[in-house]
């Protein structure tokens, strides 16, 4: 009988384990539509800070696969980081619109608000992170952080 519980334990552990990875990444992982060279040219500029020279690329692969979540939320992602919000807004919301779940738009937007000091909005897109990141994930994580840090504030002032 303890070996039947233990296996069935063991079992039930690794599917678990195996099934994590999956279900973080239901509605942000990089799907086969922005593979082309535009949008790998372009996270490459993101990831150093080169946002204004990625938009271009973005809008090629936008132009290329207008249903790509992913090229929408890094054109949000990058006119936020350049202060341009209602372009970033815009963005986001086409992300969503083609991906309700998509993990990056959602926590993004939520900093966004964040941003417009729109606090209820910011936990609108966490209780959706919390929803699709059953394990936890980077995406609900950091949009927690986001809102306790803005909270704080809040109450410092």
């Amino acid at each position: 009988m303890a070996i039947t519980l233990r296996f069935a334990l063991v079992l039930v552990v690794g599917l678990l384990l195996a099934a994590g990875p999956a279900l973080a990444a239901g509605g942000g992982g990089r799907t086969k539509s922005t593979k082309d060279t535009n949008y790998t040219q372009a996270e490459k500029l993101i990831k150093d800070g080169k946002y204004a020279d990625a938009i271009p690329l973005l809008n090629k692969a936008v132009k290329a696969n207008p249903k790509s979540a992913d090229a929408y939320n890094y054109l949000g992602y990058s006119y936020r980081q350049l202060g341009q919000f209602e372009a970033a807004m815009e963005h986001y919301n086409t992300a969503l619109s083609l991906q309700p779940k998509h993990l990056g738009a959602n926590e993004y937007l939520g900093e966004l608000y964040l941003q417009l000091g729109e606090l209820d909005k910011a936990e609108e897109h966490l209780a959706v992170l919390d929803k699709e990141c059953f394990f936890g994930c980077e995406a609900y994580s950091d949009l927690k952080e986001a809102i306790t840090e803005y909270k704080a504030r809040q109450g410092a002032s």
